[in-house]
């Protein structure tokens, strides 16, 4: 592994929700009532949460966002403060802070439903937020936000050489003025399947190749799989293996270390390697910042569990 000397700067144009979640040994049917185990309010949100996952990882990271003026307005700044993230360009909206619930079953499986609130506000990009990306090696975007913003913040960053990763959630389309200035797509296979119609997401992958260089595809417990434009074939990096309690975080640990990795120059193959460990890690804890691992106990479970190569 690397030693990193400076902090990856790494900044973050996303989401802040409540995560307002259900455990249940199944989630219910339409119509359906079921019995749950457990509820929790937990700080997260797509952005956020990789805003965690990188800054836990070693990253300086900085988050664009918005939040209410309500009291989970106020614990999520004080959670991604918790982190050591540099929230103050998260702004303070008049609409409620963004909610997601979550009912998470017994296989640590879940299902969710995003209310935007304050994250529907965030339409453009003010000179300090377009500074924030202009500075930093790698801008993490998903689609939490309005699709206005994360197509001023990819413009902003390919001008200025800072490395676009796009988580592409929840799905819908994808304009190709977005798509022309990412770098790396970063979805699941239901959100590959949807995007491109394929289910097999190694041909979803090879397709989504014509519109961006980079892709890496996550399987759950089966790890991921990546390809680049620039190159033959694809590279499959196997999950350790793990008993998952709560799957809701890994796709976000995933990206927020992969970001990290990639800022310090890792090779890819090694990113990938580093940034599964810390998603088996994450998936054995519920919720999603709670879960998410610091990068000592990444190290040392990759270690463990990570072969080299």
């Amino acid at each position: 592994m690397l030693q990193q000397m400076t902090p990856a700067a790494i900044a973050v144009l996303g989401s802040c929700n409540m995560d307002v979640v259900a455990f249940a040994d199944r989630a219910p049917t339409l119509g359906e009532t079921v019995a749950g185990r457990r509820f929790a309010t937990i700080p997260g949100g797509k952005g956020a949460n990789q805003a965690i996952a990188a800054a836990r990882a070693g990253g300086a990271v900085r988050m664009i966002g918005a939040v209410g003026d309500d009291d989970f307005g106020r614990a999520l700044r004080t959670v991604l403060g918790e982190a050591q993230v540099d929230a103050g360009a998260v702004r303070a909206s008049a609409e409620p802070t963004g909610i997601a619930h979550i009912v998470v079953d017994a296989r640590g499986g879940n299902s969710i439903v995003v209310i935007p609130g304050a994250n529907g506000t965030v339409t453009s990009l003010t000179a300090a937020d377009e500074a924030i990306v202009a500075n930093s090696a790698v801008l993490l975007l998903q689609l939490e936000l309005p699709m206005e913003a994360a197509i001023a913040g990819a413009a902003v960053a390919r001008r200025a050489g800072t490395r676009v990763i796009l988580t592409p959630a929840p799905v819908q389309d994808l304009p190709p003025e977005l798509l022309a200035n990412v770098d790396l797509l970063a979805p699941n296979e239901h959100e590959i399947a949807q995007i491109t119609g394929i289910d097999e997401p190694r041909e979803a992958l090879r397709a989504m190749l014509e519109q961006v260089p980079e892709v890496v595809v996550t399987l759950g417990a089966e790890g991921c799989v990546y390809g680049a434009r620039t190159q033959g074939g694809t590279l499959h990096v196997p999950a350790p293996k793990v008993e998952a309690v709560d799957t809701t975080a890994a796709g976000d640990t995933f990206v927020g270390v992969l970001a990290v990795a990639l800022a310090e120059g890792r090779n890819m193959q090694e990113a990938l390697r580093w940034a599964s460990a810390a998603a088996a890690l994450s998936v054995q804890r519920a919720g999603a910042s709670t879960s998410m691992p610091k990068r000592e106990a990444i190290d040392a479970f990759a270690a463990l569990h990570v072969a080299p190569g």
